[in-house]
C-alpha cells in the first residue's frame, strides 16, 4: 500500500517562517514585507519579531496569510561583545486567535524598539519570566510554548555559537532550521544538515525548515539581501491559517533554498522521489549508509526510486540542483512507514 510522505492531495504553499520587521530590528514594515514576498510567490509569512508577538490581521487576504509568531532568545551571561552563546527559537501560533505567548520578558526587549511594546500581545499583569541560559530553562520555555499552542523552531545554531553539547540537551522543539538565509548571506555556516543528522541520530524526532530570518538591511536584488533565499513549502488542503499550521504539525512540508520536491511516497520497500531538475538526489539514513541518483550524460534527475531496508531506522531526502541549492525533506522513521 502506498504511503504518501507529502500528501497526495492539496496544494503547495511557499512560506517564510522567520521574519523581522520595523516592529523590532527589520528595515521593512510588515506591509512592505508582505508586498515583497507576495511578488515572489509566497503565500504566508510568520512575523516573528524579537521578543514581541504582534499580530497583523490587516495583511490577510485571499492570497496571503500573516502567521502570528515571536522569536525568543536566551543569552549566556558574563561574556563581552558577541562572545557569548545564545539560544534562539521561534514560536508560531497554531491558531489565528493567538494566545498571549508564555515566558514573556521585558528585559529582553531592545531599548531601540521598546516603544513598540504597546502593539505586542502579553499579559501586563503577569510575572516577568526570568530567563537563564541553561537547558532546564530553555526546555521549560519550549514546553510552555507547546502547551500554549505554538509550533517551536530552533534557529541558526552556527550564528548562535551553539554546538552538539548544547543543542542535544534541548527537548520538545517541533523543527530546526536546516538553512537560515540571513546568516548564510552574512557568511555564517548556517546550512545545518549535520546538526539535523546529529539530532536525528541522537533520537530526536524533529522536522527541518528553511527560513530567511530577514531583516532587509540590503535591498531586493543586492547580493547581501537576506530575503527570498530560504523557504518552507507546505502542502495543505487550502490557503487558510489553520490548514497551514495543521500541515506544519503533521510534517507535511519540506525545506528549500532552490529545488522542488514534487512527489514523495513509500510503497513495498521503495521510496519514490519526484523533483525539479537536479544534479543529484541524496538519500540519507540513520546508519552509516546512503544512496544517490546522479545526473548522467547531461540529463538531470527528476525522479528516482530507492530500495529501503528496515535497519536504516530513518530516512531523509536531499535534492541538489546545478547551483548547489538544496531541498530537504523531513526525516521519516521506519515505524511511521509501515
Amino acid at each position: 500500500m502506498r504511503k504518501y510522505l507529502l500528501p497526495e492531495k492539496g496544494s503547495f504553499y511557499k512560506v517564510n517562517l522567520h521574519c523581522h520587521t520595523t516592529v523590532s530590528d527589520g528595515r521593512l514594515t510588515p506591509a512592505q514585507v508582505k508586498d515583497l514576498y507576495v511578488r515572489h510567490g509566497y503565500s504566508a509569512v510568520a512575523f516573528t519579531d524579537h521578543n514581541m508577538q504582534v499580530t497583523h490581521p490587516e495583511l490577510k487576504d485571499d492570497r496571503f496569510i500573516p502567521l502570528i509568531g515571536v522569536e525568543y532568545n536566551v543569552n549566556q551571561p558574563g561574556y563581552p561583545g558577541k562572545q557569548f552563546k545564545t539560544c534562539h527559537f521561534c514560536l508560531v501560533s497554531l491558531e489565528e486567535d493567538a494566545p498571549n505567548p508564555p515566558c514573556f520578558s521585558e528585559e529582553y526587549i531592545n531599548k531601540k524598539y521598546v516603544n513598540n511594546l504597546f502593539m505586542a500581545d502579553y499579559d501586563p499583569d503577569c510575572i516577568r519570566f526570568v530567563r537563564e541560559y541553561t537547558p532546564e530553562c530553555v526546555n521549560t520555555m519550549i514546553k510552555a510554548a507547546r502547551d500554549a499552542g505554538y509550533f517551536v523552531t530552533y534557529n541558526h545554531p552556527s550564528w548562535s555559537r551553539e554546538n552538539f553539547g548544547d543543542y542535544m540537551k534541548y527537548e520538545g522543539m517541533n523543527a530546526m532550521e536546516i538553512a537560515n538565509n540571513s546568516c548564510l548571506s552574512m557568511g555564517y555556516n548556517d546550512y545545518n544538515d549535520r546538526v539535523y543528522d546529529d539530532m536525528l541520530r541522537g533520537g530526536k524526532r524533529i522536522f527541518c525548515i528553511a527560513t530567511d530570518d530577514n531583516h532587509n538591511k540590503h535591498p531586493e536584488g543586492d547580493p547581501e539581501c537576506d530575503s527570498l533565499g530560504g523557504w518552507t513549502v507546505i502542502k495543505a488542503e487550502k490557503l487558510e491559517y489553520r490548514a497551514l499550521t495543521s500541515a506544519l504539525e503533521k510534517g507535511n512540508f519540506y525545506a528549500s533554498t532552490g529545488p522542488e520536491i514534487r512527489e514523495l511516497w513509500y510503497e513495498d520497500g521503495v521510496l519514490h522521489v519526484g523533483c525539479s531538475e537536479a544534479v543529484r538526489v541524496n538519500v540519507i539514513y540513520g546508519i552509516r549508509s546512503a544512496q544517490c541518483a546522479l545526473i548522467r550524460d547531461g540529463v538531470p534527475v527528476t525522479a528516482a526510486d530507492f530500495k529501503l531496508r528496515d535497519e536504516f531506522d530513518w530516512v531523509r531526502v536531499d535534492v541538489i540542483d546545478a547551483q548547489g541549492k538544496h531541498a530537504n525533506s523531513n526525516a521519516f522513521f521506519f515505524d511511521q512507514l509501515h
